[in-house]
């Protein structure tokens, strides 16, 4: 059952990962595409988790969904520190 969860929440994560390099292909905006890299990193932590590990309690599973938060904050921040679009 864990693992069916597991690879449930892997195919939702690489589904907004799509969603987001779509929005990314129209805007041309970074913001999206660290979505997407982030949604991805945490797609491929999930099997990970489901192929090679039984618990969460591993530190370097921790590892990589501290990458894909840390790069939602950088979008976060980028996005922010940026300032207004200008009109052209």
């Amino acid at each position: 059952m864990n693992s069916m969860l597991l690879g449930a929440v892997a195919m939702a994560c690489f589904t907004a990962s799509l969603f987001f390099l779509r929005f990314w292909k129209t805007t041309r905006d970074r913001f999206f595409l660290f979505f997407a890299i982030s949604f991805s990193v945490e797609g491929i932590n999930r099997i990970i988790l489901g192929l090679f590990y039984s618990d969460e309690q591993e530190p370097r599973i921790y590892l990589l969904r501290l990458v894909a938060f840390l790069l939602i904050l950088f979008a976060i921040v980028d996005k922010n520190r940026a300032g207004p679009p200008r009109a052209e």
